[in-house]
C-alpha cells in the first residue's frame, strides 16, 4: 500500500530542501536538521505543573528529565523515552508530544533526556533510562500526589529503551510496571530482514540511516546483548502487558512483529496495531500528519483501558 497523501507531501517538501542523507552527515549536522521540524509541531496543552530536574549519574555527569503534570491527581505516571536512534533528539523536541499524552491520558509524563551517542555509547542510554525509571518510581507520590500505576513508553530507539526497562524491572524485582507502550521499537540489529531491504520502506528512516545509528551507538560485538537488542532476550515471560504500534513502510516493521510474537508466545498480554500507509517517525509528527493523531488516539485509548483494568483490581 502506498504512503498516505499527507506523508507523501511531507517527504516531497523535505526532498525539495535538498541536503545530504542522514548516513552522510555528522551527528551535529543531523541534530540541527532534526530540530528544525520541531517548529511545525506547535506548543502542546498547558500543564498544571512543569518541573525540570537534573539527575546525577554514577560517573559524575548528569542528565535532565522533564515532568509534565496535567491535573492535581494524575491517573498514572508515564516515563517516556524519545526516539532518534540514540543519537538525535531531546526533551524540548518531544515536549509537544509529551504534553498531548499527559493531557489526553490525565497522566504525569516524565520525558527522559538520556545521554546520546556517539559521545555516550551503549550502555549509557540504558543506564540513564533505568535511573530515570527508578527515580520516577521513588518520587511517584510526589509527582502524582498519590500512589498511581507506572508505565514505560517510547518510540523507535526510545521504544528499544522502554522494552529494555520492562526486562530490567522484571529481573530486578521492580519497579512494578502496569504497561509498556512500544512505538515502532528497535529490537534487533539485523539489517537484512525483508522490511529492511524493501525499497518502499526507504523513507524517513532508511537501511543506511539505521546502520549509521547503530554504528554510533554500539560496537558490533555488543549488539547481540539483550539490553541492546531485546528481541534476543532469553525469556519474555513475566513482562508487563504491552501495546505495540508498527508502521507499514518501516525498515523496523519485521523486528517489531517478531517482538510481538515473542511476547505473545510467552503469554504476555499484547495489543498491537500495524498502521497502514505510514512510515517510521509518523507517531511523533504531532499536528503535522493525520496518522500521528490517529496513533495518539490509539495509545490514549489503550492506556485508559489498562488504567481502568488496574483500578478494578
Amino acid at each position: 500500500m502506498a504512503l498516505d497523501e499527507a506523508t507523501a507531501n511531507l517527504l516531497a517538501q523535505m526532498a525539495a530542501q535538498g541536503g545530504k542523507p542522514l548516513h552522510e552527515q555528522e551527528p551535529d549536522e543531523a541534530r540541527k536538521a532534526g530540530s528544525a521540524i520541531t517548529e511545525l509541531y506547535g506548543r502542546g496543552p498547558e500543564m498544571l505543573r512543569v518541573d525540570d530536574v537534573r539527575l546525577p549519574t554514577s560517573d559524575g555527569d548528569e542528565f535532565a528529565v522533564r515532568v509534565l503534570v496535567p491535573v492535581e491527581i494524575p491517573a498514572g505516571v508515564i516515563v517516556y523515552y524519545h526516539g532518534g536512534g540514540w543519537v538525535l533528539g531531546d526533551i524540548d523536541q518531544f515536549d509537544t508530544l509529551g504534553r498531548q499524552l499527559a493531557a489526553r491520558t490525565r497522566c504525569a509524563v516524565v520525558l527522559v533526556d538520556y545521554r546520546k551517542a556517539p559521545e555516550h555509547k551503549y550502555p549509557t542510554a540504558v543506564e540513564d533510562s533505568w535511573q530515570a525509571l527508578v527515580w520516577a518510581h521513588r518520587n511517584g507520590t510526589e509527582i502524582a500526589g498519590a500512589d498511581v500505576p507506572l508505565i514505560v513508553a517510547g518510540d523507535s530507539a526510545g521504544g528499544n529503551l522502554a522494552a529494555v526497562m520492562a526486562h530490567r524491572a522484571r529481573d530486578r524485582s521492580g519497579p512494578e510496571l502496569a504497561l509498556q507502550v512500544l512505538v515502532y521499537p528497535v529490537t534487533a540489529a539485523d539489517f537484512d530482514t525483508p522490511s529492511y531491504t524493501d525499497p518502499e520502506n526507504q523513507q524517513i528512516l532508511t537501511r543506511e540511516g539505521m546502520i549509521w545509528f547503530w554504528n554510533h551507538y554500539a560496537p558490533e560485538e555488543r549488539r547481540g546483548e539483550p539490553e541492546a537488542s531485546p528481541l534476543l532476550a532469553e525469556r519474555f515471560d513475566g513482562l508487563p502487558p504491552a501495546v505495540v504500534l508498527l508502521a507499514e513502510h518501516d525498515p523496523l516493521r519485521d523486528e517489531g512483529e517478531a517482538y510481538v510474537a515473542a511476547l505473545e508466545k510467552a503469554g504476555v498480554p499484547v495489543r498491537s496495531r500495524l498502521f497502514k500507509s505510514q512510515t517510521h517517525g509518523f507517531f511523533t509528527m504531532v499536528n503535522v500528519l493525520p496518522g500521528s493523531a490517529e496513533a495518539i488516539d490509539y495509545v490514549v485509548a489503550e492506556i485508559g483501558a489498562r488504567l481502568d483494568e488496574v483500578a478494578r483490581r
